[in-house]
C-alpha cells in the first residue's frame, strides 16, 4: 500500500530531529509543530520544509565538523551561507528548489528568533539565486474543452464509473480554475446539486478559504459521476474516489490527462496544472480583470495573477489596435 503524504511528512520529521544537535532538535520540534497547526501546512509542504532543513544542517555539518548547534547557527557569517548554496550548485540542484531550500531555513530562523532562541542573520543577509521566470503554457480554449469532454474518452476500456470521475475532476479544474489538491480535498457536500447552487467553497493553501463560480455543466458533470460511483459519498468523506473507494490521488489524474492528451494530440506541457492557468487566461482573453482573476484562483499577491497577463499577448495587441487613435493610422 503506497504510503499517504502524513506518513511520507512524519518520515522526514523524524530524521530531520534524529540528525540534530539536542538544542537544535528541540528548537525544531517547536518549528515543526508551528507549521502543522499554526501555519496549517500541508503534508507535503511539511515533508518538503523538513527535507531541505535537513540538507542544510548537513552541509553545515560538514563544514564545521559537527552538527550544528544553535550557537553554531547564531555565529554563522553571510559567507558560510554562500558556501552552503555553492555545494547545492554543485550537485545541480535548479535555482527554483535552492531557493525553496533557503525558505525552508529561513523559516526555521524566524522560528528561532521569535521564540527568543538568537538570530540567524547569515541567512537574510545573502540574496538567493536568481530564478529565470517562466510563462504559464495555456492550452487553446479547444483543447481545454476536449480534454474535459466525456465523448472523447470513447474506446477506453476503464469502467464507466472511472471514466466519469476523470471528466469530472478534469471539468473541475478548467471551469473553476483549482489546483488538483483543492479539487480532490473536496467533500460530497462541497458540491451542489443540479440547479441548486452554482458557487462552491474551495480550501485552498494555509487553511485559506474562497468562494468560487461553477459552471452547470461541471455540476452534471459530477453529478453524473457520483451517481455511477460504486461507493457511498457521504457528505463529509472525500468526493472523487480510487478504484478502491479510497481518496482519489493526484497521480491518478495525472495519468489520466496524459491518457488524454496523446488521444488527442497534445503538448507534454497539457498538465492538470495547465487547466488552471487556462481557466485563468482565458478568462483574462475574454475581458476578465486581474483582480477578479485573483481572487479566483486563490493568489495572495496580485502580482503572482499578473504573469497572466504577458501570456495573452494577443488580446493585448488586439485591444490596443481598436482602442488606440493612432493604431490603424497610414
Amino acid at each position: 500500500m503506497a504510503s499517504t503524504d502524513a506518513q511520507k511528512a512524519a518520515r522526514a520529521e523524524r530524521a530531520l530531529l534524529a540528525g540534530a544537535a539536542p538544542d537544535v532538535a528541540e528548537a525544531l520540534t517547536g518549528w515543526l509543530g508551528r507549521l502543522g497547526h499554526e501555519r496549517r501546512l500541508s503534508p507535503k509542504t511539511r515533508e518538503a520544509y523538513a527535507r531541505d532543513v535537513a540538507t542544510f544542517l548537513g552541509l553545515l555539518a560538514r563544514q564545521i565538523g559537527h552538527g550544528p548547534t544553535l550557537g553554531d547557527l547564531g555565529a554563522l557569517e553571510p559567507r558560510d551561507v554562500r558556501a552552503v548554496i555553492a555545494a547545492r550548485r554543485a550537485e545541480g540542484i535548479e535555482p527554483r528548489t535552492q531557493m525553496r531550500f533557503l525558505a525552508a531555513a529561513r523559516s526555521f530562523a524566524r522560528h528561532l528568533e521569535r521564540e527568543g532562541r538568537g538570530k540567524v542573520g547569515a541567512l537574510t543577509a545573502v540574496r538567493g539565486p536568481r530564478v529565470p521566470r517562466t510563462l504559464p503554457r495555456p492550452l487553446a480554449p479547444g483543447d481545454a474543452r476536449a480534454l474535459a469532454d466525456p465523448a472523447t474518452r470513447a474506446g477506453d476500456a476503464r469502467e464507466p464509473w472511472i471514466l466519469a470521475r476523470d471528466a469530472a475532476v478534469i471539468a473541475l479544474l478548467y471551469g473553476s480554475g483549482l489546483r488538483i489538491s483543492e479539487a480532490l480535498g473536496m467533500m460530497r457536500r462541497d458540491m451542489p446539486e443540479p440547479g441548486r447552487g452554482d458557487q462552491i467553497v474551495v480550501h485552498g493553501k494555509g487553511g485559506k478559504t474562497r468562494m468560487v463560480p461553477v459552471l452547470r455543466p461541471v455540476i452534471e458533470a459530477v453529478d453524473a459521476y457520483a451517481r455511477a460511483c460504486p461507493y457511498e459519498l457521504e457528505p463529509t468523506a472525500p468526493l472523487f474516489r480510487g478504484a478502491r473507494g479510497g481518496p482519489l490521488s493526484p497521480r491518478i489524474v495525472q495519468l489520466a490527462v496524459e491518457r488524454m492528451r496523446g488521444a488527442l494530440g497534445l503538448p507534454d506541457s497539457a498538465t492538470p496544472h495547465a487547466l488552471r492557468h487556462s481557466f485563468a487566461t482565458h478568462l483574462l482573453g475574454r475581458g476578465g480583470d486581474l483582480r477578479s482573476i485573483q481572487e479566483l484562483l486563490g493568489h495572495a499577491s496580485l502580482s503572482t495573477t499578473q504573469i497572466y497577463a504577458a501570456v495573452d499577448t494577443e488580446t493585448l495587441m488586439a485591444a490596443w489596435k481598436a482602442a488606440h487613435p493612432r493604431a490603424t493610422a497610414k
